[in-house]
């Protein structure tokens, strides 16, 4: 029922209103995974950030595509938390570490190990309209835990117009997404990091989009 619930929601209303209204417009959608176990790491600027990156993917994938959200956000009341773990399906994170004991990537790697996607924001929190900011080193841990799992970059560019963070109403906007080359493990984690980086400063570049006003 739950499973049933999520496909309606995303057939009937994200993909017309992403894919027809707003209208998405995907570059090098051939290096997207057809099956998991992948993760799929993106800048993150919206609300609207993954379920556009959901919508990626066919609808026979939708049940095993679990973005990774802040359990702090989407726990803040039972209506919400309902939404997100069954019409979402998120991978909840404590971003406070409440409990020592536990390894916070554990539902993760949990996820890839049932060969799920996962998709995963390594800013951290939503940043300004179309910036990249900093990667958080959470990435790293995930790729060196499972050097076998490609890691998808995805650069996302005008998200942040359609619904900026604070904001409420939808500004009608192109959205561009731009996928990189799968990425695996390397030797340590400074350098996994800096080829994340680079990778996905490059495809910010390949849209020679003008600054924001």
């Amino acid at each position: 029922m739950k499973g049933a619930l999520r496909i309606l929601f995303f057939a009937i209303f994200v993909r017309p209103l992403l894919i027809i209204i707003l209208g998405l417009h995907v570059r090098h959608k051939s290096r997207l995974p057809q099956k998991g176990p992948a993760v799929i790491v993106a800048n993150h600027n919206s609300h609207l950030d993954a379920l556009a990156l959901i919508c990626l993917f066919p609808l026979r994938l939708l049940l095993s595509i679990k973005p990774v959200a802040a359990q702090d956000y989407f726990y803040r009341n039972p209506l919400l938390k309902w939404f997100a773990l069954n019409i979402m399906g998120i991978i909840p994170l404590d971003r406070k570490m409440r409990s020592k004991k536990k390894n916070p990537l554990s539902d993760i790697n949990e996820s890839l190990s049932k060969n799920e996607i996962v998709i995963l924001f390594p800013e951290g929190s939503r940043g300004s309209p179309e910036c990249l900011g900093d990667f958080k080193a959470g990435i790293a841990h995930i790729a060196k835990q499972n050097p076998e799992v490609p890691v998808i970059p995805v650069f996302m560019h005008g998200l942040g117009k359609v619904l900026p963070k604070g904001e409420a109403l939808l500004v009608p906007f192109f959205i561009d997404l731009f996928i990189g080359e799968p990425l695996f493990w390397s030797s340590d984690k400074i350098s996994y990091m800096e080829s994340l980086t680079s990778t996905m400063t490059s495809l910010a570049e390949e849209g020679s989009f003008p600054s924001w006003d």
